[in-house]
């Protein structure tokens, strides 16, 4: 697995979701230890939640616009 460069909060939507394809691609091959294994899982779901966040973000600004242009 790549190491972080970034905090979690520092990372886009863009770099979260690849290193989110690194860790499961990680854990799909397997080869790892049950503590390497767990490390990752967490790290996934650290980086789910970032994609989440990003995606939900961007969902509120389109809804936003959306919800202004219905208005004019």
């Amino acid at each position: 697995m790549a190491e972080e460069k970034t905090g979690s909060s520092e990372l886009t939507y863009e770099q979260a979701r690849e290193e989110l394809i690194e860790v499961v691609r990680s854990l799909e091959q397997g080869g790892t230890s049950l503590a390497e294994s767990l490390a990752l899982w967490e790290r996934g779901e650290e980086l789910a939640k970032i994609c989440q966040t990003a995606l939900d973000g961007a969902r509120a600004r389109l809804d936003a616009v959306i919800g202004d242009a219905d208005e004019d």
